[in-house]
C-alpha cells in the first residue's frame, strides 16, 4: 500500500471523489453538498491523498482541511482539521486501507499544528463509525449543513490522542 499525496485535481482523485459521491447517492439519496473549494487541500491548510494497491491502482481516498472556530459555525475550534472524502474502493473494503490513510492524515495534520481531527459522516455508514470509534474518535457538537439531519454524525480527536508513528 502507497499513500501519495496528490491534490484534489489529481485525476485519480477525482474518480475517486466521483466514486464515493455515487456512494452517498445509494446510501442517502444524494451527493455530500458540504461546500468544497480545491484550494482549501492544498498544503499547509490541507491535504489530499490516494492510496495505491500493490498494483499501482487507486483504491482510496483521504484529506484534510484546516478548519478554524466560526461565528456561525458551532462545533469547530480553533486549530481543528476537518476529515473529508474518506473512501475505500469495494473490493480493497477490508485490507485496512481507510486506517492507514485515517492514521496518515491525523499525522500530517498534526505536523501542520492542527489541534484536533472532526468529521463528519452518517448512519447510514456503520463500517465508517466502527473504524473511527476503533481509532478513539468521539461525539461532539454537529457542525456543517448536516447538523441539523439526524443521519449526521459528528466527531473529533485530540491531538493527544493520535495514533502518530514513532521516529
Amino acid at each position: 500500500m502507497d499513500i501519495r499525496v496528490v491534490g484534489y485535481a489529481h485525476p485519480d482523485a477525482q474518480r475517486l471523489i466521483a466514486e464515493v459521491q455515487q456512494e452517498y447517492v445509494r446510501r442517502y439519496g444524494d451527493v455530500d453538498l458540504t461546500p468544497v473549494e480545491p484550494g482549501e487541500f492544498d498544503p499547509p491548510q490541507g491535504l489530499f491523498a490516494v492510496v495505491y494497491d500493490d498494483r499501482g491502482e487507486p483504491v482510496g481516498t483521504g484529506a484534510w482541511r484546516a478548519r478554524d472556530a466560526e461565528a456561525d459555525e458551532p462545533g469547530l475550534a480553533d486549530g481543528d482539521a476537518e476529515l473529508k472524502r474518506m473512501y475505500t474502493v469495494p473490493s480493497a473494503r477490508g485490507r485496512g486501507v481507510a486506517r492507514a490513510v485515517l492514521r496518515f492524515l491525523e499525522a500530517e495534520a498534526y505536523r501542520a499544528g492542527r489541534l484536533r481531527l472532526v468529521l463528519e459522516t452518517g448512519t447510514e455508514q456503520p463500517e465508517a463509525l466502527a473504524l473511527y470509534a476503533s481509532e478513539g474518535y468521539l461525539p461532539i457538537e454537529k457542525f456543517g449543513i448536516y447538523r441539523g439531519s439526524p443521519l449526521s454524525v459528528c466527531l473529533a480527536k485530540g491531538a493527544s490522542e493520535l495514533s502518530l508513528p514513532t521516529r
